[in-house]
């Protein structure tokens, strides 16, 4: 039972990355172009303004069906962040013991605790 709870609080919670939010974007920016443009095409080849409305409208909730909920596609690359070491940190730039290094920029820059 709490397995799949924790699934489903997984969806509600909606975790993406920052790939994920980019391709949402994109999605949305595309989806809403493309609705726009055909609606408008369509409206003023027949010449009436119900059909731009209908098929804006179905662009936009196609849009929003794509890209509101947490698809498991816009999680592929989460990010890892550091763990936060020892519960002792010092303030400043004061000793502390060498966990280990990351790059920055190309340097290596080695991580106290």
């Amino acid at each position: 039972m709490e397995a799949i709870q924790d699934q489903f609080q997984a969806v509600v919670d909606g975790f993406i990355d920052f790939q994920g939010q980019k391709l949402a974007e994109q999605i949305t920016t595309y989806t809403l172009t493309v609705s726009a443009i055909v609606g408008f095409l369509a409206g003023f080849v027949s010449q009436n303004i119900v059909y731009t409305l209908y098929i804006c409208l179905a662009g936009t909730v196609l849009t929003f069906l794509a890209v509101v909920p947490p698809w498991p596609f816009y999680n592929q690359a989460p990010v890892r962040f550091l763990s936060s070491g020892s519960s002792g940190r010092n303030s400043g730039s004061g000793g502390g013991a060498v966990v280990g290094t990351i790059v920055v920029d190309g340097q290596e820059v080695k991580v106290k605790t």
